[in-house]
């Protein structure tokens, strides 16, 4: 599975990356910052958010802030180490990782939402071992910003080069922030791209394996995941297969896609198979409860030949074809070889007739003699 967002460049992607702390979209799981320290080096340092008017035990950041609104808020920096750590603080925009998990995209790559409206009070902060550190962030919201959710994160970094890798290695810590940004919300979704191959069996009498493939785009502008149901019929609905439960896809930021790939097994060549995709699009409101809506179903259509029946079925009428002709001849043959042997029978015949004339004639005229 695959979400076509925007990646980070080549370079980038050669530096290795770790984000701790952030959630999943909806929410609901966390990975603990300690769990991305490098042990090696003994750098250890964890983020936490800051205890104030919006909570005192928050996990993440979420704001409802309507178009040219501002929000103040703090991070906080924990030095676990033995060493003063020199890191950057940042804000990027969030996109849905191959993985289906929330990731963001690295510091040289432009942000456009959150990334771009966050900003901390400072650009980098010294952190003293067993000490702490608040950073101030501010967001700006523009005046004229698209009402739906929005997805990023505050980072700390601290890049280190890794000489045996010849490389500089990022590591990150940082906070998701879920935004949503006032006005009227469009949830939407669509399926694209959507096709059907079948692989049959040597057995001529054996089903045979379908693979549905397709691309979910959420066309809204509200966090979307969706519960799917694929399945494979023949013609007029016969011999209907049904894939194996799928898992719901990953929450999909407004403009982002994710393309399926489902096998279905079981399936009868029936030379003409029609896949169908019902998708139930999922939204999250800004409280963490779901709701579903509308489901949306696309389908498709596409071969499925039994090459090795159709091949015995061929083999077969080919030999069913064959057989009159080939006994036909067979007798004709037949036919031409008995009259040829009577030919040679008769003029055997009329030869051994007329020798014994010759022999009468002969014995004839002796005895005149």
């Amino acid at each position: 599975m695959r979400a076509s967002v925007t990646r980070p460049n080549l370079l980038a992607r050669l530096v290795r990356t770790a984000v701790a702390t952030l959630l999943a979209v909806a929410g609901t799981t966390t990975v603990l910052a300690s769990s991305a320290a490098a042990d090696d080096s003994e750098v250890a340092w964890s983020v936490r958010t800051a205890s104030n008017a919006y909570g005192s035990d928050r996990t993440s950041y979420s704001y409802n802030v309507d178009p040219g609104g501002h929000v103040d808020d703090s991070i906080v920096v924990v030095n676990h180490g033995t060493s003063a750590l020199d890191l950057q603080v940042y804000a990027a925009d969030g996109y849905t990782a191959d993985s289906g998990k929330l990731d963001l995209v690295t510091k040289g790559t432009a942000s456009t939402g959150v990334g771009a409206w966050a900003h901390t009070a400072t650009d980098t902060v010294t952190v003293q071992p067993d000490s702490s550190v608040e950073v101030p962030f501010t967001f700006d919201v523009p005046a004229n910003a698209t009402p739906g959710d929005y997805a990023g994160g505050v980072i700390t970094s601290l890049t280190q080069a890794d000489a045996a890798a010849g490389i500089n290695v990022d590591r990150r810590l940082g906070i998701k922030v879920a935004l949503r940004v006032g006005g009227a919300l469009t949830p939407g979704m669509s399926v694209e791209n959507m096709h059907v191959s079948y692989a049959g069996t040597a057995n001529p009498f054996s089903t045979g394996d379908a693979t549905v493939t397709y691309t979910i785009r959420n066309t809204g502008n509200s966090f979307l995941s969706a519960q799917q149901v694929t399945s494979v019929a023949g013609p007029f609905g016969w011999w209907r297969a049904t894939a194996a439960a799928l898992d719901d896809t990953p929450q999909l930021l407004p403009g982002e896609s994710w393309t399926v790939t489902v096998p279905i097994h079981g399936v009868l060549p029936s030379f003409w198979l029609t896949a169908a995709t019902t998708l139930t699009p999922v939204v999250t409101d800004a409280s963490g409860s779901t709701s579903t809506l509308t489901p949306v179903t696309t389908s498709t259509g596409g071969w499925a030949v039994p090459w090795t029946a159709s091949a015995l079925a061929i083999v077969l009428v080919g030999a069913g074809v064959a057989t009159p002709f080939a006994l036909r001849r067979i007798r004709r043959q037949r036919a031409q070889q008995e009259s040829l042997r009577v030919q040679e029978a008769v003029a055997q015949a009329l030869k051994d007739r007329s020798d014994e004339r010759s022999a009468a004639v002969g014995a004839g005229q002796d005895a005149e003699d």
